[in-house]
Parts: structure tokens; C-alpha cells; sequence
């Protein structure tokens, strides 16, 4: 309507208007409904990924805190009261949404949660839902709308709280509910009337599970912050253990069996107290009066035990670790070694480990014997004999979780056994997939086209060499209301996935879905999606 006083014709012409629309409103179209229901369907799938993805940052956030709780602590803290205010705004929601079903489809609230979307009798129903959100006012501000307007305000106000000032500025919550909103005719109105006057349930459903995409986005980078300010507070590591590394694993008798013991991503500042017992399986608190003192280095301890006797021989002992609290935290170790002549030495060349279906290098060394003397054998796949350098190269079956390699040597025209070690049997770790070296957050439009291609990562501490390859994936993206799917049978983006993203707007959600990598061993691994949202 006109602000300035209008004539009585004028008043009825926008009477007509105002009828009309109305009529429009209730006339909406089966495709239109339909389409309400393709978006609905991609909405409640974006939120299913999002909610797996924030579960696993909770479990790796977790197991910070549990390697090292007095640094970890107060931002756990915070990463759980972000995690229960975020469900409890979302149970809302998602009550709300039953509430409003239940109202339009005059059931009860039971049957409500039972209905599933496109089996909704009155999903082109404006009248009731309207009636629901606004309530008796214009605004809508004593409406349920007006209700769910505080709980987002408040639900942002308490995250931002969670994380330092400084920060404030480098994420985008969403939930916007302070901003300018227009009618059709270009006139001022409410965050409320904006989003729900007028609107049928089938777009109310769609609104309140995208407002659960929005909750969903900030819960993950308020985490993602919470994580990155450990390390600003000097947190650089995740794992804390002793660790035995022998200086020597050629031993005679007569020798000296020498070894580290490293406490792993131990703060160097202060020397741990190291207890030591040979002959022991284990060593308890109140056992250190039988055990020796190891006087140490900053985060190191060197140690040596006279190898006297032939055979196996065990030793084990204690560290303890003064935490930043003043309480003291035990760790114990173990270890055993074999005094023989002469020793042994069989080897991974990388780690104590085979992987299915690669070729596994090896090294089989028997001190003083020439390596040409040297056989071994191993209980299960293949062990094949170098015919150049150094490297053994062994197969191992999926079917078994340990391989053991036997050598023997011919001294003297004699075959003898030397020993033997056992290596554990695992698959190959599957690759994350990653886009101009990200897989997922905020992103500029222009990196990922720069990028133009998925690029399989091995984890961080996987040291081995086996290439993985993109074999297919594809583009999900949704533009207005509705729903658009790319593919791709390698690891380019093709010429239509480029063209799609260059058009997207700030905000957009891109996900990258359907990801197939194969390995080495031609075996096809389901990867993670990617999913970003376009700066």
C-alpha cells in the first residue's frame, strides 16, 4: 500500500491487489510442490553429511583432550557447551517443525513426526501456517516466528562468546535476523513476515531444515576455531607415550644392549623421572624401590643393560611426567631383546608393517654373514630374494592380521635357523580427498577452478609411497529451489562444473560427493565428501 492518502478508487484498486495475491497463494502449481520437495530432500541430505563431519571433528577434539587434559581442557569445555547449545536449538527446530505439521494437518503431534514430506495432504496450506507463525500481531514478533527469531539471536550471541574476539571477525555465522527485509512491493517488514506470512508449509519445512543447515555451518568452523586455538596456546602435539628405540639391534655376548627411551611430544622443559627394572614384564609405583633411577635429559633418557646372557632377556620401567598442574602422570613401558651370536636383524625399511596387496620392501641382514647365504621365508603370501640392491619385497593376503619372516643362514656348509619377526597385516589407509588443498570450510569460487581437479592425500604420518587415483565423483549444488548434480569420471572438474561454480553466488554450498578413488592394488575406496561453502 501507498504511505500518502489515496482516493477511494485507489483504495479499491489495492483492495483487488490484495485479493488476488491471495488467490495466487492458494493456487500453487504440482511441479512447484514437487520442487518443494527435491530441495527439502537435498537440504535434509546436507545436514545429514554435516552432522557425520562434526561428530568426527567432536572424536578428534576428544582425543586431544584426552593426550593432554590441562591444555586441552578449557577449550573442550567450550567445544561441549557449543555442541549442547547447538542440539538443543536444533531439537527445537525440529519440534517446531512437528508443531507446525501437526497444525496444518490437524493431527497430533505424534502422527506429526511419523508424516513424511511428500506424503503431506496440505502442503500448499499459507492460511494455517501463517496463522502459527504470526500470530495475532503484524509482525509476527508474538508468533512462534517472533520466538524462533530470540532463540537464533540468542544462539548466536552465545557462540560468538565461545571463541576470542579476535576471531570474531574471520567466520560467517549466518542466522541473520537484524538485516534490511522488503515485501514484494518494495516496503520495510519484519525478519518474521519476511520468511513465513504468507508462505505454504511445504516452504516452511524447507526454511526451518535450512535454518538446521545454518546451525549445522557454525557449530563446524566455532569447533574449528576452538581447535586451532590449542595450538596458538603451543599445543603442537596429539600423542603422548615412551617410546624404546634401540641404538643397536646387532647384540653379542659380552656386549652392551643400548637403547633411547623418547617421551613423544613431551615438553622439553622439565626432565621426566625414569625407573627401570631388568628381568620384569612390568613395573608398578610401588615397586620402585626394587628398580634403578635413570637420570635424564630434557624429554630423553639414554640407558644401557649388560647383555650376560644368551636368549631372550626382558626389561620394563616407569616415566613419570610432572603435568603443568603438579600432579604427576605415569607411563609405562616395556621392551625385550635377544642376546645370541650372532643376532639378527629383520626389518620393515619404512615401519613394523605389511600392507595388502603392494609390494612391502624388506631388509634381511644376519651380522658377519655374507647376504648371498642368507634364505627367508614368510607364513603367508610371498617373499621374494632381491636380484639387485639391498630390499626383500613381500605380498601379504588380506585374509590374515600378522606375517612372520624366518631366516636362515648357511655357515660353514650348514643351514641354520637365525630367527624370525612378526610384522602386523593392515590395508592400505584410504586417501582424503581435497581441493586446491582443502577439504571443506570457506573457500573462494576461484581456488577451486584454479584447482580444477580432486587430488587424493594420504594421511600426514603415512610415510609410504602408494599413489592413489580420482577414478569418478560428482557435483552437488543447488541454485534457488532447485537441485543440480555434475559428474566427472576422473579427477578433473569438467567444463560444465567449472561454468556452474564461476556463476555461484557468496554463501553457496558446493558438495563434492561420490568420490571413488582407486589404489595401488585396483581396489575402489568410497572417499568422505567435500563440502564448501563459496566466500
Amino acid at each position: 500500500m501507498a504511505s500518502h492518502k489515496e482516493t477511494p478508487r485507489q483504495k479499491m484498486i489495492s483492495m483487488m491487489y490484495l485479493v488476488l495475491t491471495a488467490l495466487l497463494a492458494l493456487n500453487v502449481s504440482k511441479e512447484v510442490l514437487d520442487a518443494f520437495v527435491v530441495v527439502n530432500e537435498s537440504v535434509v541430505r546436507t545436514n545429514l553429511t554435516f552432522s557425520q563431519k562434526i561428530s568426527d571433528s567432536y572424536n578428534k577434539f576428544e582425543r586431544s583432550f584426552q593426550l593432554n587434559q590441562t591444555e586441552v581442557l578449557p577449550f573442550w569445555n567450550k567445544a561441549l557447551e557449543a555442541q549442547k547449545i547447538s542440539k538443543e536449538l536444533i531439537s527445537y527446530i525440529e519440534n517446531l517443525r512437528h508443531e507446525l505439521i501437526a497444525h496444518t494437518e490437524s493431527v497430533d503431534i505424534d502422527s506429526a513426526r511419523n508424516i513424511e514430506f511428500q506424503h503431506l495432504t496440505k502442503m500448499d496450506d499459507n492460511i494455517k501456517p501463517t496463522g502459527f507463525f504470526m500470530g495475532p500481531s503484524k509482525t509476527g514478533s508474538d508468533g512462534m516466528a517472533g520466538e524462533l527469531k530470540t532463540k537464533l539471536e540468542e544462539y548466536r550471541s552465545k557462540m560468538l562468546q565461545l571463541i576470542n574476539s579476535k576471531h570474531r571477525g574471520l567466520i560467517m555465522l549466518g542466522l541473520q535476523t537484524d538485516a534490511d527485509f522488503f515485501s514484494a512491493e518494495g516496503q520495510p517488514v519484519s525478519w518474521e513476515f519476511y520468511h513465513f506470512y504468507d508462505t505454504i508449509l511445504a516452504a516452511d519445512i524447507t526454511i526451518l531444515n535450512k535454518l538446521i543447515t545454518d546451525i549445522y555451518n557454525i557449530e563446524f568452523d566455532i569447533l574449528n576455531i576452538l581447535m586451532t586455538s590449542i595450538s596458538e596456546e603451543d599445543f603442537k602435539y596429539d600423542k603422548i607415550d615412551a617410546k624404546v628405540l634401540p641404538v643397536s639391534n646387532y647384540i653379542f655376548k659380552g656386549g652392551d644392549y643400548e637403547a633411547e627411551i623418547i617421551v613423544a611430544a613431551y615438553d622439553t622443559t622439565q626432565s621426566p623421572q625414569v625407573y627401570l627394572l631388568a628381568g620384569a614384564d612390568s613395573l608398578n609405583p610401588n615397586e620402585l624401590e626394587k628398580a634403578s633411577q635413570i637420570f635424564s635429559e630434557p624429554g630423553k633418557v639414554q640407558f644401557s643393560i649388560p647383555a650376560l646372557r644368551e636368549g631372550l632377556n626382558k626389561y620394563a620401567g616407569l616415566v613419570q611426567v610432572n603435568t603443568p598442574s603438579g600432579a604427576v602422570n605415569n607411563y609405562h613401558f616395556s621392551g625385550s631383546y635377544i642376546v645370541a651370536k650372532p643376532a639378527l636383524t629383520v626389518s620393515a625399511t619404512k615401519m613394523n608393517v605389511f600392507y595388502v596387496g603392494v609390494d612391502n620392501t624388506v631388509s634381511i641382514s644376519v651380522s658377519g654373514i655374507p647376504k648371498e647365504n642368507l634364505s627367508a621365508t614368510i607364513s603367508c603370501g610371498t617373499l621374494t630374494k632381491p636380484t639387485r640392491g639391498q630390499e626383500w619385497i613381500a605380498r601379504v593376503p588380506a585374509a590374515f592380521m600378522e606375517a612372520s619372516v624366518s631366516v636362515k643362514a648357511r655357515i660353514d656348509g650348514v643351514v641354520k635357523e637365525m630367527g624370525s619377526e612378526t610384522f602386523r597385516i593392515k590395508h592400505l589407509p584410504s586417501p582424503m580427498a581435497a581441493i586446491a588443498n582443502r577439504t571443506g570450510g570457506y573457500i573462494d569460487k576461484d581456488n577451486i577452478t584454479k584447482a580444477g581437479a580432486i587430488v587424493p592425500k594420504m594421511p600426514d604420518d603415512f610415510e609410504f609411497e602408494y599413489p592413489f587415483q580420482i577414478e569418478s565423483f560428482k557435483l552437488s549444488m543447488q541454485r534457488g529451489f532447485n537441485h543440480y548434480q555434475y559428474s566427472s569420471s576422473n579427477e578433473k572438474l569438467s567444463s560444465e562444473m567449472i561454468k556452474q561454480i564461476t556463476r555461484t553466488n557468496r554463501g553457496q554450498i558446493l558438495v563434492f560427493e561420490n568420490i571413488v578413488a582407486v589404489g595401488p592394488n585396483n581396489m575402489k575406496r568410497d572417499l568422505p565428501p567435500i563440502i564448501f561453502t563459496v566466500n
